[in-house]
Protein backbone atom coordinates (compact mmCIF):
# COMPACT_ATOMS: atom_id res chain seq x y z
CA UNK A 1 0.00 0.00 0.00
CA UNK A 2 1.65 3.58 -0.68
CA UNK A 3 2.25 5.63 2.24
CA UNK A 4 -0.69 8.60 1.22
CA UNK A 5 -3.19 6.22 1.62
CA UNK A 6 -1.86 4.03 4.63
CA UNK A 7 -1.39 7.64 6.39
CA UNK A 8 -4.89 8.66 5.68
CA UNK A 9 -6.35 5.21 6.04
CA UNK A 10 -6.47 5.48 10.08
CA UNK A 11 -8.63 8.62 10.19
CA UNK A 12 -10.70 7.46 7.16
CA UNK A 13 -14.16 6.06 7.94
CA UNK A 14 -14.56 2.53 6.41
CA UNK A 15 -16.15 2.67 2.65
CA UNK A 16 -18.88 0.33 1.74
CA UNK A 17 -19.88 -1.27 -1.90
CA UNK A 18 -23.48 -3.35 -1.91
CA UNK A 19 -23.89 -5.21 -4.89
CA UNK A 20 -27.28 -6.21 -5.53
CA UNK A 21 -28.64 -8.00 -8.83
CA UNK A 22 -31.69 -8.39 -10.58
CA UNK A 23 -33.61 -9.52 -13.63
CA UNK A 24 -32.14 -13.06 -13.30
CA UNK A 25 -30.07 -15.15 -11.28
CA UNK A 26 -26.71 -16.24 -12.06
CA UNK A 27 -25.50 -13.22 -13.70
CA UNK A 28 -22.20 -13.51 -11.64
CA UNK A 29 -22.70 -10.66 -8.58
CA UNK A 30 -19.74 -12.71 -6.71
CA UNK A 31 -17.38 -12.22 -9.55
CA UNK A 32 -18.12 -8.95 -9.92
CA UNK A 33 -17.44 -8.54 -6.35
CA UNK A 34 -14.05 -10.23 -6.23
CA UNK A 35 -13.24 -8.23 -9.22
CA UNK A 36 -14.15 -5.05 -7.89
CA UNK A 37 -12.14 -6.01 -4.94
CA UNK A 38 -9.11 -6.93 -6.69
CA UNK A 39 -8.99 -3.46 -8.83
CA UNK A 40 -9.22 -1.77 -5.13
CA UNK A 41 -6.05 -4.09 -4.02
CA UNK A 42 -4.76 -2.61 -7.11
CA UNK A 43 -5.19 0.74 -5.90
CA UNK A 44 -3.46 -0.13 -2.67
CA UNK A 45 -6.62 -0.51 -0.75
CA UNK A 46 -7.39 -3.46 1.50
CA UNK A 47 -10.68 -4.76 1.34
CA UNK A 48 -12.97 -7.14 2.63
CA UNK A 49 -15.92 -9.29 0.56
CA UNK A 50 -19.14 -10.52 2.54
CA UNK A 51 -21.95 -12.21 1.15
CA UNK A 52 -25.53 -13.03 2.50
CA UNK A 53 -27.27 -15.74 1.23
CA UNK A 54 -31.58 -15.62 1.43
CA UNK A 55 -32.11 -19.09 1.82
CA UNK A 56 -33.24 -20.88 5.09
CA UNK A 57 -30.58 -22.99 5.41
CA UNK A 58 -28.13 -22.02 8.62
CA UNK A 59 -25.44 -22.72 5.95
CA UNK A 60 -24.72 -25.02 3.14
CA UNK A 61 -23.35 -27.59 4.42
CA UNK A 62 -25.82 -30.23 3.91
CA UNK A 63 -27.59 -28.82 0.74
CA UNK A 64 -27.16 -31.19 -2.54
CA UNK A 65 -24.38 -30.08 -4.69
CA UNK A 66 -26.55 -30.03 -7.64
CA UNK A 67 -28.69 -27.50 -6.03
CA UNK A 68 -26.09 -25.22 -5.00
CA UNK A 69 -22.91 -25.88 -6.10
CA UNK A 70 -19.76 -26.37 -4.56
CA UNK A 71 -19.45 -25.70 -0.57
CA UNK A 72 -16.51 -23.53 0.06
CA UNK A 73 -14.28 -24.27 3.05
CA UNK A 74 -13.23 -21.75 5.09
CA UNK A 75 -9.62 -21.47 7.34
CA UNK A 76 -12.17 -21.82 10.31
CA UNK A 77 -13.74 -25.04 9.26
CA UNK A 78 -17.03 -22.62 8.46
CA UNK A 79 -18.65 -24.46 5.19
CA UNK A 80 -20.19 -21.37 2.68
CA UNK A 81 -21.12 -20.78 -0.26
CA UNK A 82 -19.00 -20.81 -3.37
CA UNK A 83 -18.93 -17.50 -3.79
CA UNK A 84 -16.55 -17.06 -1.25
CA UNK A 85 -14.01 -19.03 -3.31
CA UNK A 86 -14.00 -16.07 -5.71
CA UNK A 87 -13.45 -13.70 -3.46
CA UNK A 88 -10.00 -15.75 -1.71
CA UNK A 89 -8.97 -15.81 -5.11
CA UNK A 90 -9.36 -12.57 -6.96
CA UNK A 91 -8.22 -10.83 -3.70
CA UNK A 92 -5.80 -11.60 -0.83
CA UNK A 93 -8.98 -11.62 1.80
CA UNK A 94 -8.60 -14.62 3.93
CA UNK A 95 -12.53 -15.36 4.73
CA UNK A 96 -13.78 -16.79 8.25
CA UNK A 97 -17.46 -17.68 9.71
CA UNK A 98 -18.08 -14.09 9.57
CA UNK A 99 -17.89 -13.86 5.39
CA UNK A 100 -21.07 -15.74 4.97
CA UNK A 101 -24.43 -15.21 6.41
CA UNK A 102 -27.94 -17.05 5.45
CA UNK A 103 -31.40 -16.11 6.59
CA UNK A 104 -30.91 -19.15 8.73
CA UNK A 105 -28.03 -17.95 10.33
CA UNK A 106 -29.28 -14.54 11.04
CA UNK A 107 -33.16 -15.53 12.34
CA UNK A 108 -31.04 -18.48 14.59
CA UNK A 109 -28.80 -15.69 16.10
CA UNK A 110 -31.91 -13.40 16.94
CA UNK A 111 -34.08 -16.50 18.29
CA UNK A 112 -31.12 -17.52 20.61
CA UNK A 113 -31.14 -13.67 21.54
CA UNK A 114 -34.72 -13.77 22.63
CA UNK A 115 -34.97 -16.50 24.11
CA UNK A 116 -32.07 -15.62 26.54
CA UNK A 117 -33.94 -12.79 27.09
CA UNK A 118 -31.73 -10.29 25.56
CA UNK A 119 -34.46 -8.01 23.77
CA UNK A 120 -36.74 -7.40 27.40
CA UNK A 121 -39.29 -8.60 26.59
CA UNK A 122 -40.06 -6.29 23.82
CA UNK A 123 -41.86 -7.80 20.61
CA UNK A 124 -38.91 -9.02 18.29
CA UNK A 125 -39.78 -8.16 14.38
CA UNK A 126 -38.05 -7.85 11.20
CA UNK A 127 -37.66 -4.24 11.67
CA UNK A 128 -35.56 -3.50 13.84
CA UNK A 129 -34.52 -6.38 14.96
CA UNK A 130 -33.46 -8.78 11.88
CA UNK A 131 -31.98 -5.93 9.61
CA UNK A 132 -30.13 -4.92 13.03
CA UNK A 133 -28.58 -7.92 13.11
CA UNK A 134 -28.02 -8.08 9.50
CA UNK A 135 -25.77 -4.75 9.67
CA UNK A 136 -24.21 -5.92 12.80
CA UNK A 137 -22.98 -8.73 10.79
CA UNK A 138 -21.38 -6.38 8.37
CA UNK A 139 -19.61 -4.49 11.17
CA UNK A 140 -18.12 -7.30 11.75
CA UNK A 141 -15.69 -7.58 8.74
CA UNK A 142 -14.94 -4.24 8.57
CA UNK A 143 -12.32 -3.83 11.05
CA UNK A 144 -8.66 -2.61 9.68
CA UNK A 145 -10.00 -2.63 6.48
CA UNK A 146 -10.57 0.42 3.62
CA UNK A 147 -13.22 -1.11 1.87
CA UNK A 148 -16.23 -3.26 2.98
CA UNK A 149 -17.97 -5.33 -0.22
CA UNK A 150 -21.18 -6.68 0.26
CA UNK A 151 -22.91 -9.04 -2.28
CA UNK A 152 -26.66 -9.72 -1.72
CA UNK A 153 -27.55 -12.98 -2.94
CA UNK A 154 -30.91 -13.52 -5.11
CA UNK A 155 -32.61 -11.37 -7.61
CA UNK A 156 -33.84 -8.12 -6.57
CA UNK A 157 -38.11 -8.77 -6.47
CA UNK A 158 -37.39 -12.19 -4.27
CA UNK A 159 -39.54 -12.43 -0.95
CA UNK A 160 -36.60 -13.89 1.03
CA UNK A 161 -34.39 -11.18 -0.14
CA UNK A 162 -36.17 -8.06 1.16
CA UNK A 163 -34.77 -7.94 5.02
CA UNK A 164 -31.37 -7.79 3.65
CA UNK A 165 -32.35 -5.12 0.80
CA UNK A 166 -33.72 -3.06 3.62
CA UNK A 167 -30.50 -3.10 5.55
CA UNK A 168 -28.40 -1.62 3.30
CA UNK A 169 -30.79 0.28 2.50
CA UNK A 170 -30.42 1.81 6.11
CA UNK A 171 -27.04 1.42 6.44
CA UNK A 172 -26.34 4.30 4.20
CA UNK A 173 -27.86 6.31 6.80
CA UNK A 174 -26.01 5.03 9.20
CA UNK A 175 -22.74 5.35 7.70
CA UNK A 176 -23.19 8.45 5.91
CA UNK A 177 -23.80 8.99 2.29
CA UNK A 178 -20.82 9.60 1.28
CA UNK A 179 -19.63 6.43 2.69
CA UNK A 180 -21.91 3.50 0.93
CA UNK A 181 -22.39 2.96 -3.05
CA UNK A 182 -24.62 0.54 -4.32
CA UNK A 183 -24.16 -1.29 -7.85
CA UNK A 184 -26.49 -3.19 -9.47
CA UNK A 185 -26.13 -6.02 -11.48
CA UNK A 186 -28.65 -6.52 -14.62
CA UNK A 187 -29.02 -8.13 -17.50
CA UNK A 188 -28.86 -6.44 -21.51
CA UNK A 189 -29.91 -9.09 -23.41
CA UNK A 190 -29.36 -9.02 -27.46
CA UNK A 191 -32.67 -10.48 -28.97
CA UNK A 192 -31.27 -11.92 -32.29
CA UNK A 193 -34.55 -12.14 -34.38
CA UNK A 194 -34.67 -8.06 -33.49
CA UNK A 195 -30.90 -7.60 -34.18
CA UNK A 196 -30.81 -5.16 -30.76
CA UNK A 197 -30.34 -4.82 -27.23
CA UNK A 198 -33.09 -4.45 -25.13
CA UNK A 199 -33.08 -2.61 -21.91
CA UNK A 200 -36.61 -2.88 -20.74
CA UNK A 201 -35.47 -6.22 -18.00
CA UNK A 202 -32.71 -3.57 -16.72
CA UNK A 203 -35.22 -0.49 -16.22
CA UNK A 204 -37.84 -2.84 -14.48
CA UNK A 205 -34.88 -4.01 -12.14
CA UNK A 206 -34.18 -0.69 -11.13
CA UNK A 207 -37.85 0.63 -10.56
CA UNK A 208 -38.26 -2.88 -7.81
CA UNK A 209 -34.94 -1.51 -6.34
CA UNK A 210 -35.81 1.74 -6.01
CA UNK A 211 -39.53 1.04 -5.00
CA UNK A 212 -37.85 -0.18 -1.52
CA UNK A 213 -35.52 2.83 -1.27
CA UNK A 214 -32.43 2.56 -2.57
CA UNK A 215 -31.42 4.22 -5.70
CA UNK A 216 -28.11 2.69 -7.36
CA UNK A 217 -25.13 4.41 -8.32
CA UNK A 218 -23.68 2.35 -10.72
CA UNK A 219 -25.07 -0.07 -13.04
CA UNK A 220 -23.22 -3.09 -14.28
CA UNK A 221 -25.06 -4.73 -17.18
CA UNK A 222 -24.08 -8.20 -17.83
CA UNK A 223 -24.15 -8.50 -21.62
CA UNK A 224 -22.36 -9.92 -24.87
CA UNK A 225 -21.31 -6.85 -26.67
CA UNK A 226 -19.75 -3.67 -25.39
CA UNK A 227 -22.40 -1.11 -24.90
CA UNK A 228 -22.87 1.93 -27.50
CA UNK A 229 -23.38 5.21 -26.39
CA UNK A 230 -27.04 5.36 -27.45
CA UNK A 231 -27.86 2.36 -25.37
CA UNK A 232 -25.64 3.71 -22.36
CA UNK A 233 -27.62 7.28 -22.12
CA UNK A 234 -30.82 5.63 -22.85
CA UNK A 235 -30.28 3.27 -19.45
CA UNK A 236 -28.94 6.52 -17.58
CA UNK A 237 -32.12 8.05 -18.84
CA UNK A 238 -34.71 6.06 -17.67
CA UNK A 239 -32.76 4.41 -14.52
CA UNK A 240 -31.78 8.10 -12.79
CA UNK A 241 -27.89 6.97 -12.87
CA UNK A 242 -24.93 8.86 -14.53
CA UNK A 243 -24.22 7.90 -18.03
CA UNK A 244 -20.54 7.10 -17.44
CA UNK A 245 -21.76 4.72 -14.42
CA UNK A 246 -23.40 2.26 -16.68
CA UNK A 247 -21.27 -0.18 -17.55
CA UNK A 248 -20.54 -2.81 -19.75
CA UNK A 249 -20.07 -6.02 -17.64
CA UNK A 250 -19.26 -8.06 -21.35
CA UNK A 251 -18.94 -11.92 -21.45
CA UNK A 252 -15.61 -12.62 -21.14
CA UNK A 253 -13.71 -16.57 -21.93
CA UNK A 254 -12.32 -16.37 -18.73
CA UNK A 255 -13.27 -15.24 -15.67
CA UNK A 256 -9.80 -13.66 -14.82
CA UNK A 257 -10.51 -11.12 -17.73
CA UNK A 258 -13.41 -9.44 -15.58
CA UNK A 259 -11.52 -7.05 -13.71
CA UNK A 260 -9.59 -5.83 -16.62
CA UNK A 261 -12.60 -5.06 -18.65
CA UNK A 262 -14.33 -3.03 -15.80
CA UNK A 263 -11.09 -1.18 -15.35
CA UNK A 264 -11.55 -0.46 -19.20
CA UNK A 265 -14.70 0.74 -18.46
CA UNK A 266 -13.85 3.12 -15.42
CA UNK A 267 -15.48 1.04 -12.80
CA UNK A 268 -12.52 1.51 -10.39
CA UNK A 269 -12.04 5.55 -10.88
CA UNK A 270 -15.89 6.17 -10.54
CA UNK A 271 -15.89 4.08 -7.33
CA UNK A 272 -13.19 6.05 -5.59
CA UNK A 273 -14.65 9.27 -6.27
CA UNK A 274 -18.04 8.00 -5.18
CA UNK A 275 -16.66 6.54 -2.09
CA UNK A 276 -13.94 9.83 -1.97
CA UNK A 277 -11.14 7.82 -1.76
CA UNK A 278 -7.46 9.13 -3.04
CA UNK A 279 -6.93 8.19 -7.10
CA UNK A 280 -4.19 6.39 -6.66
CA UNK A 281 -2.49 4.50 -9.44
CA UNK A 282 -3.86 1.39 -10.83
CA UNK A 283 -1.17 -1.68 -10.30
CA UNK A 284 -2.62 -4.82 -12.54
CA UNK A 285 0.67 -5.62 -14.29
CA UNK A 286 0.83 -8.90 -12.61
CA UNK A 287 -3.14 -9.37 -13.54
CA UNK A 288 -2.42 -8.20 -16.82
CA UNK A 289 0.32 -10.61 -17.26
CA UNK A 290 -1.95 -13.63 -16.51
CA UNK A 291 -4.36 -12.81 -18.84
CA UNK A 292 -2.28 -12.72 -21.52
CA UNK A 293 -0.86 -16.02 -20.81
CA UNK A 294 -4.26 -17.14 -20.49
CA UNK A 295 -5.01 -16.20 -23.59
CA UNK A 296 -1.48 -17.17 -25.72
CA UNK A 297 -0.96 -20.89 -23.89
CA UNK A 298 2.67 -22.07 -25.57
CA UNK A 299 1.12 -25.71 -25.71
CA UNK A 300 -1.45 -27.43 -26.88
CA UNK A 301 -4.72 -28.08 -24.83
CA UNK A 302 -3.88 -31.06 -21.77
CA UNK A 303 -6.69 -33.49 -21.09
CA UNK A 304 -7.31 -34.15 -17.77
CA UNK A 305 -10.13 -36.63 -16.78
CA UNK A 306 -11.82 -36.09 -13.66
CA UNK A 307 -13.67 -39.15 -12.32
CA UNK A 308 -16.55 -37.46 -9.77
CA UNK A 309 -20.06 -38.55 -8.11
CA UNK A 310 -21.45 -34.88 -9.41
CA UNK A 311 -20.08 -34.51 -12.52
CA UNK A 312 -23.35 -33.26 -14.01
CA UNK A 313 -22.92 -29.72 -12.16
CA UNK A 314 -19.48 -28.38 -12.87
CA UNK A 315 -20.26 -25.59 -10.06
CA UNK A 316 -20.09 -28.81 -7.61
CA UNK A 317 -16.02 -28.72 -8.48
CA UNK A 318 -15.87 -25.16 -8.88
CA UNK A 319 -12.20 -24.67 -6.43
CA UNK A 320 -11.29 -27.54 -8.19
CA UNK A 321 -12.03 -26.52 -11.76
CA UNK A 322 -10.36 -23.54 -11.07
CA UNK A 323 -7.14 -24.95 -9.57
CA UNK A 324 -6.16 -27.35 -12.28
CA UNK A 325 -6.28 -23.91 -14.91
CA UNK A 326 -4.32 -22.04 -12.49
CA UNK A 327 -1.86 -25.03 -12.88
CA UNK A 328 -2.13 -24.47 -16.41
CA UNK A 329 -1.31 -21.17 -16.74
CA UNK A 330 1.38 -21.38 -14.35
CA UNK A 331 3.13 -24.33 -17.39
CA UNK A 332 1.35 -22.52 -20.58
CA UNK A 333 -1.12 -25.14 -21.29
CA UNK A 334 -4.78 -24.79 -21.00
CA UNK A 335 -5.98 -27.88 -19.07
CA UNK A 336 -9.11 -29.47 -20.64
CA UNK A 337 -11.16 -31.10 -18.07
CA UNK A 338 -12.75 -34.50 -19.14
CA UNK A 339 -16.01 -35.22 -16.87
CA UNK A 340 -16.34 -38.60 -15.89
CA UNK A 341 -19.31 -40.00 -13.92
CA UNK A 342 -17.68 -42.24 -11.34
CA UNK A 343 -20.89 -44.71 -11.88
CA UNK A 344 -19.89 -45.14 -15.69
CA UNK A 345 -16.55 -47.06 -14.57
CA UNK A 346 -18.94 -49.76 -13.03
CA UNK A 347 -19.62 -50.94 -16.44
CA UNK A 348 -17.58 -53.08 -18.70
CA UNK A 349 -17.09 -50.39 -21.28
CA UNK A 350 -15.43 -48.59 -18.58
CA UNK A 351 -12.22 -47.85 -20.60
CA UNK A 352 -13.43 -46.34 -22.74
CA UNK A 353 -14.51 -43.43 -20.54
CA UNK A 354 -10.49 -43.21 -19.92
CA UNK A 355 -9.16 -43.28 -23.13
CA UNK A 356 -6.56 -40.52 -23.89
CA UNK A 357 -5.97 -39.69 -19.91
CA UNK A 358 -2.59 -37.80 -19.44
CA UNK A 359 -3.79 -37.23 -15.76
CA UNK A 360 -7.00 -38.53 -13.20
CA UNK A 361 -8.13 -36.64 -10.42
CA UNK A 362 -10.59 -38.22 -8.29
CA UNK A 363 -12.37 -35.53 -6.21
CA UNK A 364 -14.04 -35.54 -2.84
CA UNK A 365 -17.47 -36.85 -2.25
CA UNK A 366 -19.94 -38.56 -0.31
CA UNK A 367 -21.89 -41.45 -0.13
CA UNK A 368 -21.59 -44.89 -1.84
CA UNK A 369 -23.06 -44.56 -5.01
CA UNK A 370 -19.96 -44.65 -7.83
CA UNK A 371 -17.24 -45.47 -4.89
CA UNK A 372 -16.63 -48.74 -6.99
CA UNK A 373 -15.83 -46.49 -10.62
CA UNK A 374 -13.41 -44.58 -7.83
CA UNK A 375 -11.33 -47.06 -7.53
CA UNK A 376 -11.56 -48.05 -10.91
CA UNK A 377 -10.16 -44.73 -11.89
CA UNK A 378 -7.29 -45.34 -9.15
CA UNK A 379 -6.84 -48.54 -9.83
CA UNK A 380 -6.00 -47.77 -13.95
CA UNK A 381 -3.89 -44.82 -12.79
CA UNK A 382 -1.62 -47.09 -10.77
CA UNK A 383 -1.72 -50.30 -13.57
CA UNK A 384 -0.80 -47.91 -16.04
CA UNK A 385 1.59 -45.77 -14.39
CA UNK A 386 -0.58 -42.38 -15.46
CA UNK A 387 -0.06 -38.99 -13.18
CA UNK A 388 -2.79 -39.44 -9.98
CA UNK A 389 -4.32 -37.16 -7.70
CA UNK A 390 -6.78 -37.98 -5.28
CA UNK A 391 -8.06 -35.38 -3.10
CA UNK A 392 -10.64 -36.46 0.09
CA UNK A 393 -12.67 -39.21 -1.28
CA UNK A 394 -10.37 -39.63 -4.16
CA UNK A 395 -7.61 -40.61 -1.21
CA UNK A 396 -9.76 -42.58 0.11
CA UNK A 397 -10.73 -45.07 -2.15
CA UNK A 398 -7.47 -44.92 -3.66
CA UNK A 399 -6.14 -47.15 -0.35
CA UNK A 400 -9.22 -49.00 -0.22
CA UNK A 401 -8.49 -50.16 -3.90
CA UNK A 402 -4.46 -50.56 -3.08
CA UNK A 403 -5.55 -52.80 -0.10
CA UNK A 404 -8.01 -54.51 -2.08
CA UNK A 405 -5.77 -55.44 -5.09
CA UNK A 406 -2.37 -55.34 -4.01
CA UNK A 407 -2.19 -55.91 -0.48
CA UNK A 408 -4.59 -59.52 -0.93
CA UNK A 409 -7.35 -57.68 1.70
CA UNK A 410 -10.37 -58.78 -0.45
CA UNK A 411 -12.86 -57.33 1.58
CA UNK A 412 -11.17 -53.95 2.63
CA UNK A 413 -13.73 -51.19 2.34
CA UNK A 414 -14.62 -48.24 4.29
CA UNK A 415 -17.38 -48.33 6.88
CA UNK A 416 -19.18 -45.42 5.12
CA UNK A 417 -20.37 -48.03 2.62
CA UNK A 418 -19.90 -51.38 4.27
CA UNK A 419 -20.05 -50.93 7.76
CA UNK A 420 -19.19 -54.61 8.88
CA UNK A 421 -16.51 -54.93 6.44
CA UNK A 422 -13.53 -57.31 8.10
CA UNK A 423 -10.70 -54.87 7.24
CA UNK A 424 -11.93 -51.31 7.74
CA UNK A 425 -9.06 -48.97 5.69
CA UNK A 426 -11.40 -45.74 6.02
CA UNK A 427 -13.81 -45.53 9.52
CA UNK A 428 -16.00 -42.66 10.94
CA UNK A 429 -14.09 -39.98 13.70
CA UNK A 430 -15.93 -41.46 16.29
CA UNK A 431 -14.39 -44.82 15.82
CA UNK A 432 -10.87 -43.73 16.56
CA UNK A 433 -9.56 -43.77 19.84
CA UNK A 434 -9.04 -40.51 21.73
CA UNK A 435 -10.48 -37.98 19.33
CA UNK A 436 -14.08 -37.83 20.62
CA UNK A 437 -13.24 -34.32 21.69
CA UNK A 438 -13.17 -32.73 18.33
CA UNK A 439 -17.25 -31.92 18.26
CA UNK A 440 -19.70 -33.48 15.85
CA UNK A 441 -18.98 -36.23 13.36
CA UNK A 442 -16.75 -33.70 10.84
CA UNK A 443 -13.14 -32.85 10.31
CA UNK A 444 -13.39 -29.06 9.33
CA UNK A 445 -11.10 -26.54 8.32
CA UNK A 446 -7.24 -25.59 8.78
CA UNK A 447 -4.97 -28.85 9.76
CA UNK A 448 -1.30 -28.72 10.01
CA UNK A 449 0.26 -32.11 8.17
CA UNK A 450 4.23 -32.93 8.79
CA UNK A 451 5.49 -33.96 5.57
CA UNK A 452 7.94 -37.66 5.75
CA UNK A 453 11.76 -35.82 4.44
CA UNK A 454 12.61 -36.43 0.80
CA UNK A 455 8.92 -37.33 -0.14
CA UNK A 456 7.45 -36.91 -3.50
CA UNK A 457 4.92 -34.95 -1.78
CA UNK A 458 8.24 -32.97 0.53
CA UNK A 459 9.49 -31.96 -3.10
CA UNK A 460 6.72 -30.89 -4.40
CA UNK A 461 5.68 -28.40 -1.28
CA UNK A 462 8.99 -27.18 -0.97
CA UNK A 463 8.85 -27.37 2.88
CA UNK A 464 8.18 -29.96 5.79
CA UNK A 465 4.89 -28.55 7.54
CA UNK A 466 2.04 -27.34 5.32
CA UNK A 467 -1.29 -26.34 6.65
CA UNK A 468 -4.85 -27.73 4.57
CA UNK A 469 -8.50 -27.38 4.64
CA UNK A 470 -10.38 -30.36 5.93
CA UNK A 471 -14.27 -31.41 4.84
CA UNK A 472 -14.34 -35.39 5.76
CA UNK A 473 -16.03 -37.43 8.12
CA UNK A 474 -14.17 -40.55 8.03
CA UNK A 475 -9.77 -41.13 8.19
CA UNK A 476 -7.66 -43.63 7.25
CA UNK A 477 -6.86 -46.43 9.28
CA UNK A 478 -3.65 -46.04 11.03
CA UNK A 479 -3.31 -50.07 11.61
CA UNK A 480 -3.42 -50.91 8.00
CA UNK A 481 -0.54 -48.07 7.16
CA UNK A 482 2.52 -50.96 7.65
CA UNK A 483 0.57 -53.32 5.58
CA UNK A 484 -0.04 -51.10 2.58
CA UNK A 485 3.69 -49.40 3.04
CA UNK A 486 5.56 -52.78 2.85
CA UNK A 487 3.65 -53.13 -0.78
CA UNK A 488 4.57 -49.91 -1.53
CA UNK A 489 1.66 -47.62 -0.92
CA UNK A 490 3.80 -45.00 1.79
CA UNK A 491 2.31 -42.61 4.19
CA UNK A 492 3.98 -39.59 3.75
CA UNK A 493 2.23 -36.90 5.33
CA UNK A 494 0.03 -36.90 8.66
CA UNK A 495 -1.18 -34.50 11.25
CA UNK A 496 1.74 -33.08 13.48
CA UNK A 497 0.06 -35.01 16.94
CA UNK A 498 0.61 -38.69 14.82
CA UNK A 499 -3.11 -39.17 14.71
CA UNK A 500 -4.80 -39.03 11.76
CA UNK A 501 -3.00 -40.00 8.30
CA UNK A 502 -2.98 -37.10 5.86
CA UNK A 503 -1.32 -38.02 2.39
CA UNK A 504 0.11 -41.06 0.70
CA UNK A 505 1.81 -41.88 -2.19
CA UNK A 506 3.01 -44.53 -4.59
CA UNK A 507 7.02 -45.71 -4.96
CA UNK A 508 7.95 -46.16 -8.24
CA UNK A 509 5.24 -44.66 -10.11
CA UNK A 510 5.69 -41.15 -11.80
CA UNK A 511 3.20 -39.28 -9.82
CA UNK A 512 0.55 -41.09 -7.52
CA UNK A 513 -0.12 -38.69 -4.52
CA UNK A 514 -3.55 -39.03 -2.77
CA UNK A 515 -4.53 -36.37 0.40
CA UNK A 516 -7.30 -36.44 2.36
CA UNK A 517 -7.71 -32.31 3.12
CA UNK A 518 -8.77 -30.39 0.00
CA UNK A 519 -6.53 -28.61 -1.65
CA UNK A 520 -8.22 -26.52 -4.04
CA UNK A 521 -9.75 -24.36 -1.71
CA UNK A 522 -5.99 -22.83 -1.44
CA UNK A 523 -5.11 -22.22 -4.94
CA UNK A 524 -5.13 -19.00 -6.84
CA UNK A 525 -4.81 -17.77 -9.96
CA UNK A 526 -1.03 -15.58 -9.71
CA UNK A 527 -0.42 -18.46 -6.73
CA UNK A 528 -0.93 -22.14 -8.21
CA UNK A 529 -1.33 -24.74 -5.48
CA UNK A 530 1.73 -26.68 -5.78
CA UNK A 531 -0.12 -30.44 -5.46
CA UNK A 532 -1.90 -28.91 -8.64
CA UNK A 533 0.85 -27.31 -10.32
CA UNK A 534 3.36 -30.90 -9.93
CA UNK A 535 0.28 -32.84 -11.31
CA UNK A 536 -0.38 -30.86 -14.53
CA UNK A 537 3.55 -30.78 -14.74
CA UNK A 538 3.50 -34.57 -14.23
CA UNK A 539 0.05 -35.02 -16.77
CA UNK A 540 2.64 -32.62 -19.41
CA UNK A 541 5.56 -34.94 -18.82
CA UNK A 542 3.14 -37.85 -19.52
CA UNK A 543 1.73 -36.66 -22.92
CA UNK A 544 5.66 -35.97 -24.15
CA UNK A 545 6.35 -39.37 -23.30
CA UNK A 546 3.23 -41.09 -24.88
CA UNK A 547 3.93 -39.14 -27.83
CA UNK A 548 7.48 -40.05 -28.58
CA UNK A 549 6.35 -43.56 -27.71
CA UNK A 550 3.87 -43.18 -30.76
CA UNK A 551 6.27 -41.30 -32.81
CA UNK A 552 8.69 -44.60 -32.30
CA UNK A 553 6.01 -47.17 -33.18
CA UNK A 554 5.14 -45.57 -36.03
CA UNK A 555 8.72 -45.00 -37.24
CA UNK A 556 8.94 -49.01 -36.84
CA UNK A 557 6.08 -49.89 -38.76
CA UNK A 558 7.16 -47.62 -41.49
Amino acid sequence: MSSTVDSAAHSRPTKYIFVTGGVVSSLGKGLAAASIGCLLEGHGYRVALQKFDPYVNVDPGTMSPYQHGEVYVTDDGTETDLDLGHYERFTHVVTTRNHNWTTGKIYLSVIQKERRGDYLGGTVQVIPHITNEIKDSVRTVAKDVDVVIVEIGGTVGDIESLPFLEAIRQMRQDVGRENAVYIHLTLVPFIGTAGELKTKPTQHSVRDLRAIGIQPDILLCRTDRFLDRDIKRKIALFCDVAEEAVITAKDVKSIYEVPLVLATEGLDRILLRLLGLPQTERQMGEWEDLVHRIYHPVADDLPIHVVGKYVGYEDSYKSLNEALYHAGFKHGVRAQITWVEAEALEHADWERHLEGAHGILVPGGFGDRGTRGMMRAAECARARRVPYLGICYGFQWATVEYARNVCGLADADSTECTPDTPHKIIYKLRDLLGVDDLGGTMRRGTYACRLKPGSLAHRTYGQPIIHERHRHRYEFNAQYETTLGQHGLEVVGRSVDGKFVEMVELAGHPWFIAVQFHPEFKSKPLAPHPLFAGFVEAALRHRTGARGARAEAESLAS
